[in-house]
């Protein structure tokens, strides 16, 4: 009897180690909502949203980027989520599950291979954004007014490799702490101080005096600029801004809880990207407006022409400071579900721990990593093949091809493969109508034109 009752003993230890184990690979619901929409709200909000809207009319394209936000980049985001749940994996090995065929976890490393290159011309910018804002707090980015001349040099030279490895490092570092010790906690911290930020920089904006000039024209529509090609760039701006089609958001689903709603999460996660790209619109276009910047001068508007107008602003170096820590906070954010997706693969496929497939995908991104950081500006800049250079066929490649690519076998995995996708939802009657005749028949065709406006065939 002693003995039997030490081997209950063991293994209710056991078990409860076991279910601790498992515990601590899960999100809470608050701290999936904040990491999803970590994930999705990155340097493309900021960067690339307010000069897009810019170039096609301002509130015309930012109601017609709603639309679209509505039409295919939820619907998928719920799609991604319920496949990551059900499967409990990677998009390799959900894939593999749901549709009981190594054909289709092949299709989903698509996804993971996408991520793992993202990352490794992602972590680059998200090194300059990190340089800006400590030289924009500590007053050195305006010694010199030449701000053109300024990032040119600095690209040039050796601070965008040291600062590509802080982040890198960085990201390793909260990746090898786990979900909820790890990418939780840094996204409850981080996510409302975003947050903040965005708020006193709103409130400054505001203030400016050619900010009602600059909010008429970003929320102002003048439907007469809106061509075929605004509703395609409307159309991929919605779907690529919240992380889709690259195993981001299938991989933070695979650590959600059971009783979390997935309709209302997605809904959650849709909102705050969108709540950040009005605010940082919001902070954009008073600004431009106020010093005579266009409004659609391309994504030298962040690094040249803005650095300008904070020169000019009372406590400039402080508000050009909050505005880079923003800007690094949202890379940083993005870098983490980046890595995770290829590390979650290598702990489900190879058995690694936890820290030896973090410090393995790690070594294996900067392999590549730091030529692209050398092609971006560097040394490299003008090696090329085909006309591009490193870093800008690594971002065609992935954002052009693999994204709209790993969005489509979602839809299809969906829609024709995976039985049980609307029962995972929780959606019930017309609702799982409507969302599985999107993912069979709408998403997909939209997905496609994506891809083809991308690869300038439409």
């Amino acid at each position: 009897m002693p003995t039997q009752g030490k081997s209950q003993q063991h293994s209710q230890q056991k078990s409860s180690c076991q279910s601790g184990t498992k515990k601590s690979e899960r999100f809470s619901s608050s701290g999936f909502i904040l990491a999803a929409i970590g994930s999705s709200v990155g340097l493309g909000n900021m960067w690339k949203f307010p000069y897009v809207t810019g170039q096609n009319g301002g509130g015309a394209f930012f109601l017609l980027f709603i639309i679209c936000l509505l039409i295919v980049g939820l619907p998928v985001l719920l799609g991604e989520l319920a496949v990551g749940r059900a499967g409990r994996g990677d998009a390799v090995t959900s894939f593999t599950k749901l549709s009981n065929k190594k054909g289709w976890g092949a299709l989903g490393f698509v996804a993971v291979l996408a991520a793992f290159l993202i990352m490794t011309y992602y972590s680059t910018i998200a090194g300059w954004t990190l340089h800006y804002a400590v030289q924009s707090l500590t007053g050195n980015l305006f010694t010199d007014a030449n701000y053109g001349e300024q990032f040119t040099a600095f690209t040039a030279g050796m601070w965008p490799i040291i600062w590509q490895i802080v982040v890198m490092a960085l990201s390793g570092f909260i990746i090898a702490r786990g979900i909820s010790g790890g990418i939780e906690k840094f996204n409850k911290i981080v996510i409302p101080g975003l947050l903040l930020i965005l708020l006193i920089m709103l409130v400054r904006t505001l203030t400016l005096d050619g900010a009602a000039e600059g909010v008429a024209y970003f929320l102002y529509p003048d439907f007469s600029v809106l061509t075929f090609q605004s509703a395609l760039m409307a159309l991929g701006l919605a779907f690529f801004s919240l992380s889709l089609g690259l195993g981001a958001m299938l991989t933070y689903g695979a650590y959600v809880d059971k009783r979390q709603s997935l309709p209302l999460a997605t809904l959650a996660v849709g909102a705050g990207d969108l709540t950040y790209a009005l605010i940082a619109g919001l902070i954009i276009f008073p600004t431009t407006f106020t010093f005579g910047i266009e409004p659609d001068s391309g994504p030298g508007l962040v690094f040249v022409t803005l650095p300008a107008a904070f020169a000019s602003m009372p406590y400039g170096s402080l508000f050009g400071g909050l505005f880079f820590i923003l800007l690094a906070i949202a890379a940083v954010t993005s870098c983490l579900s980046l890595t995770e997706v290829p590390v979650s693969y290598l702990i489900r496929r190879f058995g690694f721990t936890r820290g030896k497939a973090t410090a393995s995908v790690v070594g294996a991104m900067y392999v590549i990593a730091l030529p692209c950081t050398l092609a971006a500006g560097g040394a490299w800049s003008d090696v090329t093949f085909g006309g591009r250079n490193l870093f800008d066929w690594l971002d065609f490649i992935t954002s052009n091809i693999m994204l709209p690519l790993g969005g489509l076998f979602v839809t299809l995995m969906v829609g024709y493969v995976w039985k049980g996708a609307g029962g995972e939802t929780g959606l019930r009657s017309l609702g799982m109508k409507i969302w599985l005749f999107t993912m069979r028949v709408v998403a997909p065709v939209l997905i496609i034109l994506i891809f083809l406006s991308s690869v300038g065939l439409v």
